[in-house]
């Protein structure tokens, strides 16, 4: 059985060997059975890592977002199989690339709309589009051509990203593929539409407060900027070099520096109390925050044969996708020492959270670094955290 002190060993090996600073925390039914800072949030100024250090989420924002999505469906503001173009009218129809026998494309309409599952599920058929770099990508070619007046803009909404993406041709009919991408923005707008305010205005009074999550935002506030560690660039040898990253602009005040959904920044501390009361059938600090069986739901596969071929890779082996969040079907395929039905994300600078709801164990670890290694990093610390449970 591991032992708590192979976490401190792993996580200091980490920062020995290349990483600049990272952070961890492991609760059970609520209660922290490890919590651990390690490196440093600015190597340059030695200024180490702690419990108030913020990490960029980037695309581990997703699981604030769906848990939020999800609290609304329990509420019966709408049903899975409602089109999206109820509250974003825009989308009423839709085209899609045809792939011909010899490699040409046709654009057609689509069979049906995009529903709200197809969102949620990854399943809409809209890659990201990030920049106007060239691509062969049909569908991100397209998506580039509606995001030019944007982009000559220089900022806009989450409800202008929305209006001008409705446009895009999909690389394939609703519901048919999984395809991570841009399924995540229509999420954001659905949930201001669906609750009459921003979206960080709706993670604040659904989710954030009531968790206490008193350090998590998509804007700075109070020290955040101050406390928001690095990020780094690790070349090919291992050094580590300072990193520049649209994200942080992004973070500033204003409209002005608003692109769409913002992505969240955060510590260990207040994730963990999100991946905790997920674990927990929905409760947290004794206080109801969700169902249990909405959890259950959210976290349940839906991908058939096809897609899951769409979806699996060496850091998503053994996991299936459900509503916005990866899902643990086969221990074996995926070398996981945990439990089936465990579930959570990850981010492009480094972070991890994942919930398992058999033993009530929440698991949240973070690091902010160019390329992050996931593979490397997170699955070591998920096998010697699961080795500690008794």
């Amino acid at each position: 059985m591991a032992k708590y002190q192979d976490l401190d060993r792993l996580l200091q090996s980490f920062v020995d060997e290349r990483l600049p600073g990272c952070a961890f925390q492991m609760t059970q039914h609520g209660k922290t059975l490890y919590e651990g800072y390690f490196g440093y949030a600015d190597r340059e100024r030695g200024i180490p890592v702690t419990r108030d250090s913020l990490f960029r989420q980037a695309s581990l924002s997703k699981i604030p977002l769906y848990t939020v999505m999800m609290m609304l469906y329990e509420k019966g503001l709408f049903n899975l199989t409602d089109p999206i173009s109820r509250w974003l009218p825009e989308w009423k129809e839709s085209r899609k690339f045809i792939r011909t026998g010899n490699g040409s494309l046709r654009i057609v309409p689509t069979e049906r709309p995009i529903n709200v599952s197809d969102v949620l599920s990854m399943k809409c058929g809209l890659p990201y589009c990030n920049s106007p770099a060239p691509t062969n990508d049909p569908a991100q070619r397209s998506m580039q051509e509606c995001m030019k007046p944007l982009w000559e803009k220089g900022h806009y909404s989450v409800q202008e990203h929305i209006a001008a993406m409705s446009k895009a041709v999909l690389d394939f009919e609703p519901g048919t593929h999984w395809l991570y991408g841009f399924s995540s923005e229509i999420t954001a707008a659905l949930i201001e539409k669906l609750t009459d305010m921003p979206v960080d205005d709706a993670f604040r009074k659904l989710l954030f407060d009531p968790l206490g999550m008193d350090h998590t935002g998509s804007s700075f506030f109070g020290n955040a900027q101050a406390n928001l560690v690095k990020l780094y660039a690790c070349s090919e040898d291992g050094k580590l070099t300072p990193a520049a990253t649209d994200f942080d602009s992004k973070f500033l005040p204003g409209e002005e520096h608003e692109a769409g959904w913002r992505r969240l920044f955060s510590n260990v501390s207040d994730y963990s109390k999100l991946f905790s009361m997920l674990a927990c059938g929905g409760i947290y600090d004794g206080v109801r925050i969700m169902g249990r069986k909405t959890i259950d739901m959210m976290r349940s596969n839906g991908l058939d044969e096809i897609q899951m071929k769409d979806f699996t890779n060496l850091y998503n082996a053994g996991y299936g996708y459900g509503y916005g969040v990866r899902t643990l079907v086969d221990k074996q395929l995926g070398n996981h020492n945990g439990s089936l039905g465990a579930f959570g994300w990850t981010g492009a600078f480094g972070t991890w959270g994942e919930a398992d709801p058999e033993d009530g164990i929440s698991l949240v670890y973070m690091h902010n670094m160019l390329p992050n290694y996931e593979a490397y990093y997170h699955l070591r610390v998920r096998t010697v955290a699961y080795g500690c449970v008794k």
